[in-house]
């Protein structure tokens, strides 16, 4: 366990471990995707993706405003939370990279194909849409002509693991209070 410090001002030592960061990045399934405007303001939105090989894959119509932006500028952001996950709430990954626009019918195929088969998967998850998605039909509602594929790959990560930090603070409250007794 680490030991918690008097504040909250130094919280490097709450990183999430390299195994759990995977675990997170596997079970997600949606992200808040990050870019900037043409004023150069962040902006973003929760969108659904798919991890392979080290990248994160997500799906969108050619007219939206992030898929000018990211033609103008690659550099883009990516931030999951395990919130609502069977891994519970307080474990988040912010990654920072650049995002590829493919819209080649190949590329296109092959996401549509791994996005379906992850939403058929989570049929169990108490979602309406899931709950009777049939995979093909999914992949042929995607294939639209005005529809892209983001490929976003992270440069620099920040992981932050909620628990160790509840736990730590759990300790210096205990330590405090224990002070706090000897002082009375």
């Amino acid at each position: 366990m680490v030991k918690q410090s008097a504040n909250y001002d130094d919280v490097k030592q709450y990183r999430l471990d390299p195994e759990r960061e995977q675990e997170l990045l596997m079970t997600a399934g949606e992200c808040v995707f990050i870019w900037a405007n043409k004023e150069g303001h962040p902006i973003g939105v929760i969108t659904a993706y798919v991890p392979v090989d080290g990248k994160i894959w997500m799906t969108a119509t050619r007219e939206r405003v992030r898929i000018k932006a990211i033609a103008r500028d690659p550099r883009s952001s990516v931030v999951i939370t395990s919130k609502g996950t069977p891994m519970g709430g307080g474990k988040t990954v912010t990654y920072k990279g650049n995002t590829i626009i493919h819209d080649d019918d190949e590329t296109k195929q092959w996401m549509y194909s791994i996005l379906a088969q992850g939403m058929a998967m989570a049929k169990d998850d108490g979602n309406a849409f899931t709950k009777d998605l049939d995979p093909a039909m999914f992949v042929r509602f995607l294939d639209t002509p005005e529809r892209i594929v983001l490929e976003f790959t992270p440069e620099m990560s920040i992981p932050f693991d909620g628990d160790k930090m509840a736990a730590g603070t759990a300790a210096a409250y205990a330590e405090f209070a224990a002070q706090d007794a000897e002082n009375s």
